[in-house]
C-alpha cells in the first residue's frame, strides 16, 4: 500500500527543517485567541469584559513570575560561582554522596558542568558537597 501526499499539505523538502509546534502559551498567542474570540462572538451575547480583563491580568502576572524565576536562577548561579571562586587556596572539608569524606586545599574551580566543581588534589568535588572551609591558605 502506498501513501499519497495530501494536496496542499506542508511538506519539508530536502535540506529544509520542519517547524515544531510551540507547547507554551505566551502573550502573542493569547492576543491572537482573544481577537479571534471577539471576531466570532455572538453579537446578541457578547463576551464578558470582566472575564477578558481577568484573563489578561492573569497572563501578565504569569509572564512576570516567569521573568522573576529566570532572574532568581541567574542570581543563584552567580552566587554559586562567586562562592566557589572565593574558596580557592583555602582548606576545605567535603562529604560526597557515596559517603566519601576528605579534606584538602581547593586549587581551582570548573564551571563546565553546571554546578561548580572544586579541585581538591586529584578529586573534583561539587560545591554543594563542601562541608567546611578553613580561612586562609593551607599550611601544605
Amino acid at each position: 500500500m502506498t501513501i499519497q501526499a495530501i494536496p496542499g499539505a506542508a511538506q519539508a523538502s530536502p535540506g529544509q527543517t520542519v517547524r515544531k509546534p510551540v507547547q507554551t502559551m505566551d502573550s502573542e498567542v493569547f492576543m491572537q485567541l482573544l481577537v479571534t474570540q471577539l471576531r466570532y462572538q455572538d453579537p446578541s451575547a457578547p463576551m464578558d469584559t470582566n472575564q477578558m480583563m481577568s484573563q489578561s491580568v492573569q497572563l501578565s502576572m504569569m509572564e512576570k513570575m516567569t521573568e522573576l524565576t529566570a532572574g532568581s536562577k541567574e542570581s543563584f548561579s552567580l552566587q554559586m560561582r562567586t562562592a566557589a571562586a572565593q574558596i580557592i587556596g583555602t582548606t576545605v572539608d567535603y562529604a560526597l554522596a557515596d559517603g566519601t569524606k576528605g579534606s584538602g586545599t581547593a586549587t581551582s574551580v570548573s564551571f563546565a558542568e553546571g554546578i561548580p566543581l572544586v579541585s581538591i588534589g586529584d578529586r573534583k568535588v561539587p560545591l554543594d558537597s563542601i562541608t567546611g572551609i578553613t580561612t586562609g591558605p593551607s599550611a601544605a
